[in-house]
């Protein structure tokens, strides 16, 4: 892939519009928590586009348009099903807990709704599982200079570390959130070309289509049975652990997308936050998924194309986004591409590291370490644990070069962390009598059933590490839909269970951290876009429309 100057112009300008934010936003840092939670003070427009674009890390760009390359358009499943009703849940419900607890992260309000130690199992879990995602977000920006500017992936992934640390280190989450607006942008106008442009090469969506199986072409029509799809999964493993709980446990319970909710000016923009943001993320799919679908076709057809092989032997899927721009965009386009994937490395990155600092400046350290302490020492805290949530990051990126497909693995992860803890959420929000004692115990319990079924199950030589397989999945995928579905499972039982067993908190402790004791602002007298309940309404009509259409 060779640049033109023009390409290295728009680079250039990227970058210094970047670190300029950076330093303009770092004047609004004076306090820990200016740095840590943006003082809630952001703007719901501001807020809901991070929401979505703090999502939009290189994992999803370039995993999604893999997964599109492997699985179809059946990957669309992961927004309109694993994304979109989560979020309208989040917001119609859940944020009145988050914001009206004042909270500052999802690890405290366990500790205000249950105990310490509750807090501090998610706090650690939380804490690893944003490294090993920012990790990823690492490894896939890695290979991006490594095929671009042929450095070796070392280098390449010190680089890319260092610059989301500046930008980072300078203005904190508001910094981080900015950004993110200003990524949304750059990810829509540099990859939504290259989608128009891959479908016309492959002789429009109907030439596409003709060119690859039809079940590459459906969303629903081949999920009767496992053995009918590429993703290997049937109608109830893709509702129950992608649509219910791989989805409620990310977009409910993960601090790196609810910390930019949190961020807003009130509770109604809080709550708006999550919907607004629902309405761009349902058209994603045609995005950042498409291109993948097309780049099959277009490796079948006589233009030179094809998807590169991994060096284990199969295909590298993740390649497919890159290789797609090397080959079909012109100087200048590529340029604004290019720009676009960086742009989206540094939205992932960003939002983990910052989830990162806050968790364990206020839930580790502060909780545990040092308590007390003026605030002055915990904003050093949380400069300070910027620059360690990158290092460790970059030992993680190089345990995704062992996945052909980066989405696997990060499903991987949300299996063993989100899943059960969206059981945790769901029963102690929602049922008073929960105790710290059973949700603790649930945790535990849920995280060791997904690994009891990784490890007694096998897909694609993965899992099976207990040495008896009891099953094999016919995907990757499939195996990390059933490993949620089991810890989910596990932890609401014994969730339930255990706090039957032991003592709930009086209602008077459990005031804005349980439904019925949580005050929720009445909105009636609002225009109806800055309410959420017809908002949520008109993102479920657009979406049941789009799962209709590609059935």
């Amino acid at each position: 892939m060779a640049l033109a100057p023009v390409d290295y112009i728009i680079l250039s300008l990227y970058f210094a519009f970047v670190l300029g934010i950076g330093w303009l936003t770092r004047r609004r840092v004076s306090t820990s928590s200016d740095f840590l939670t943006s003082g809630r003070s952001v703007p719901v427009w501001i807020t809901s586009l991070a929401f979505i674009a703090a999502n939009l890390g290189a994992q999803e760009v370039i995993g999604m348009c893999a997964s599109g390359a492997k699985y179809g358009i059946m990957t669309a499943h992961f927004y309109w099903i694993g994304a979109i009703p989560a979020m309208l849940f989040v917001g119609v419900f859940m944020m009145p807990f988050y914001y009206g607890s004042r909270a500052r992260s999802v690890p405290e309000y366990l500790r205000l709704r249950f105990d310490e130690k509750t807090r501090t199992l998610n706090a650690i879990t939380f804490a690893v599982m944003t490294i090993f995602s920012s990790g990823i977000s690492m490894y896939a920006l890695g290979l991006l200079f490594q095929l671009v500017l042929h450095w070796s992936f070392t280098a390449s992934v010190l680089l890319s570390a260092a610059i989301v640390l500046v930008y980072t280190f300078l203005g904190g989450l508001t910094s981080a959130i900015y950004n993110e607006v200003l990524q949304f942008f750059l990810i829509v106008l540099g990859f939504a070309p290259l989608a128009i442009l891959a479908v016309l090469k492959a002789g429009g969506w109907s030439g596409m289509a003709s060119r690859i199986p039809p079940v590459m072409t459906h969303t629903w029509s081949q999920v009767r049975h496992a053995s009918e799809n590429p993703m290997g999964v049937e109608a109830f493993g893709l509702i129950a652990g992608l649509g219910f709980v791989l989805s409620f446990g990310y977009w409910c319970t993960d601090f790196l997308v609810v910390q930019r909710a949190m961020a807003a000016d009130s509770m109604s923009a809080a709550r708006r936050t999550p919907l607004i943001a629902a309405f761009p993320k349902m058209i994603m799919p045609f995005i950042v998924i498409v291109p993948g679908i097309a780049a099959v076709a277009l490796s079948r057809m006589s233009l030179g194309y094809a998807i590169p092989a991994k060096a284990g032997g199969g295909l590298d899927y993740d390649q497919a986004l890159t290789t797609l721009m090397a080959q079909f965009y012109p100087s200048g386009m590529l340029g604004l591409g290019l720009t676009a994937l960086m742009a989206s490395f540094m939205s992932g990155m960003a939002g983990n590291v910052t989830a990162f600092n806050t968790v364990w400046t206020y839930d580790l350290y502060q909780g545990h370490i040092r308590k007390g302490a003026p605030d002055s020492h915990y904003l050093w805290v949380g400069r300070v644990t910027t620059v360690a949530g990158v290092t460790l990051s970059v030992a993680t990126a190089y345990l995704a070069t062992h996945f052909n497909n980066i989405m696997d693995f990060l499903q991987l992860v949300f299996g063993f962390v989100n899943a059960p803890l969206f059981a945790t959420f769901l029963l102690g929000m929602f049922w008073k009598r929960t105790t710290g004692h059973g949700a603790f115990t649930g945790l535990l319990a849920g995280t060791a059933a997904a690994a009891a079924t990784h490890g007694l199950t096998l897909a694609e030589n993965k899992g099976g590490w207990l040495g008896t397989v009891v099953h094999t999945f016919p995907s990757t995928m499939a195996q990390n839909f059933w490993i949620a579905i089991f810890a989910w499972s596990a932890c609401f039982l014994v969730t339930i269970l255990a706090s039957l067993a032991s003592t709930p908190k009086a209602s008077s402790e459990l005031h804005n951290l349980v439904y019925g004791l949580t005050d929720i602002p009445h909105d009636s007298g609002m225009p109806w876009y800055k309410r959420p309940a017809p908002l949520a309404l008109a993102v479920i009509a657009a979406v049941v429309l789009l799962n209709l259409l590609f059935a």
